[in-house]
């Protein structure tokens, strides 16, 4: 979304379409349940397009990449390290593993962090924000997140129990806000996401309905 919103912002672009997509059930091992009852496919889609003369629509973004969350989230096999053969398949190296406490851990702490770094960097705090689109990573996460945030949870877009985990769920949940869901036009909306290895962003944008 962010690199899409810079080609607009520049004008190489009237609008673009971003598309976040995930069949994350090709590897997932359905004996390991750790795994297979939180990872779900899906897919969503958002327009972008430019803001009307005076108005601003993704206002702010932050990204941040730890390395040392490499083997609590990750899959072993395949690339040059682990290339496919008989072996690594009977060892089912080629589906995610998950260190789910290790994860769990990371997440409420720095999908918090992260939001209220962009959040500070532009003088907004949690009660400014009147919608919050959480990676579906877990429910007790988006609430840890949520209450460390400041933020009542029927301000927050909650998805998981229909869709799971996926790649295309900061999108999903843009969607939800929009049906009905907790985002107001014209009001700051903040989105954040955590993923494998590990990797946190966070966006503030003001929402158009």
């Amino acid at each position: 979304m962010q690199v899409g919103a810079k080609l607009v912002e520049s004008g190489a672009h009237k609008k673009v379409l971003v598309v976040g997509a995930d069949v994350m059930s090709s590897i997932i091992d359905y004996t390991d349940r750790t795994t297979c009852v939180i990872f779900g496919d899906g897919a969503g889609a958002v327009l972008l397009e430019p803001c009307a003369e005076g108005e601003v629509g993704m206002i702010d973004y932050y990204h941040e990449i730890d390395g040392s969350g490499a083997r609590s989230l990750y899959m072993p096999g395949g690339g040059s390290l682990h290339p496919p053969s008989a072996e690594t398949v009977a060892e089912k190296m080629h589906y995610v593993h998950q260190d789910g406490p290790a994860v769990y851990k990371f997440a409420v702490r720095k999908m918090a962090e992260a939001t209220e770094t962009v959040l500070a960097k532009n003088g907004v705090t949690g009660k400014d924000v009147d919608c919050f689109i959480p990676h579906q990573a877990n429910k007790r996460i988006i609430q840890s997140t949520a209450e460390r945030l400041g933020l009542p949870m029927e301000r927050v877009v909650i998805n998981i129990d229909r869709f799971g985990i996926r790649g295309g769920d900061d999108p999903a949940g843009d969607a939800d806000g929009d049906g009905g869901g907790p985002c107001e036009e014209g009001r700051p909306g903040a989105a954040g996401q955590r993923g494998a290895g590990f990797t946190v962003a966070a966006t503030l944008l003001q929402w158009e309905i």
